[in-house]
């Protein structure tokens, strides 16, 4: 359980049932008043080796953003939804290259309002729509501290048309087995091998509590994919790859191999990632290999064409020989 070292709050939040709550919550943790969860001076003078510590703060505000982004992969629209950031440190994170070192957890305590659009435009469409609303965020690991994830599920069931779908790399996920979800939430797990999770992905859930979780949710029947995200592409990573995908055949349930779908996401890294990684993870491994990967716009970096299609071959045959059943959305 996240217990945060101060909160950053803007006054506005006093407004609103979850503001009140949380800072009921958290009554006896300091607080900072601020004018804008976006622009916190004493967070930006912080130098990169302050990145975990700044992770420690929890920041709380309204959101005034609300426009939804067409997406055409495992959703109609990424939206805007009930926080940014994470307590969570992976080494490639892609909010690190909006937020740089602010990528820290921000909460927004209008979710009414936020709600209320994701419902309006989905019953006013002609077709049914699904919304990702885990984009900027992982709201498995929120819904700890808000219940906002309860919340929503609570308050969307109803609903006439539309599906929600979010992804976690987090296995906390008991407070939603029970509720009544009217199979309109897709919850897609993000897996790696072991070794990457423990060595790169700092402060997310173990491999087989995600597995378990994936089973979980298959027995409450949620409609689950399975992210294999970030590929990295480490010495030796086909044969991590390859030790992946055979835990996930032997330990998922039955429930699961039948429904799961599966995304495969070739990692990208950015020089900011380089800059906060060897400063506030000077011990770790370097992840950025720049004989394997080249510019993709400026100080951003994908793996070169040819391993990706390589990459792409090797999954394709490996995913044939286990899941040959289980649909491969997309493979970038």
């Amino acid at each position: 359980m996240f217990k945060p070292k101060a909160i950053f709050f803007e006054p506005d939040i006093v407004h609103y049932e979850l503001g009140k709550e949380l800072m009921e919550k958290y009554k006896e943790v300091p607080k900072v008043e601020i004018e804008n969860h976006n622009n916190i001076e004493e967070m930006r003078k912080k130098s990169n080796k302050e990145f975990m510590d700044m992770k420690r703060n929890l920041i709380i505000g309204v959101r005034k953003t609300h426009k939804f982004v067409p997406n055409h992969k495992t959703s109609d629209f990424l939206v805007p939804y009930t926080s940014s950031g994470c307590t969570a440190a992976c080494m490639y994170c892609y909010l690190v290259c909006n937020y740089n070192k602010c990528a820290y957890l921000r909460l927004f305590v209008n979710r009414e309002k936020m709600l209320e659009k994701i419902i309006k435009t989905s019953e006013t469409s002609e077709k049914e729509l699904t919304f990702e609303i885990g984009s900027n965020s992982d709201l498995i690991l929120e819904n700890t501290i808000t219940n906002n994830l309860v919340w929503t599920i609570e308050n969307f069931k109803n609903t006439k048309k539309g599906y929600l779908t979010l992804p976690t790399k987090f296995s906390m996920v008991d407070s939603i087995l029970d509720l009544e979800h009217k199979g309109k939430v897709i919850i897609r797990m993000s897996v790696n091998p072991k070794e990457i999770i423990n060595r790169v992905e700092f402060g997310t859930s173990r491999l087989e509590d995600r597995i378990e979780a994936i089973n979980k949710l298959s027995e409450a029947g949620y409609k689950v994919g399975i992210l294999i995200a970030p590929v990295i592409m480490v010495e030796n990573w086909k044969n991590l790859y390859k030790e992946l995908i055979v835990e996930l055949d032997r330990k998922l349930s039955k429930k699961a191999k039948e429904q799961v779908f599966f995304e495969i996401i070739f990692m990208t890294y950015s020089f900011v990632h380089t800059k906060i990684n060897e400063e506030a993870f000077p011990n770790a491994i370097q992840i950025y290999d720049k004989e394997k990967m080249q510019g993709r716009g400026k100080g951003k970096y994908m793996y070169k064409a040819n391993l990706r299609e390589d990459g792409k071959k090797f999954f394709i045959e490996e995913m044939n020989k286990y899941f040959k059943n289980n649909s491969i959305e997309y493979i970038v």
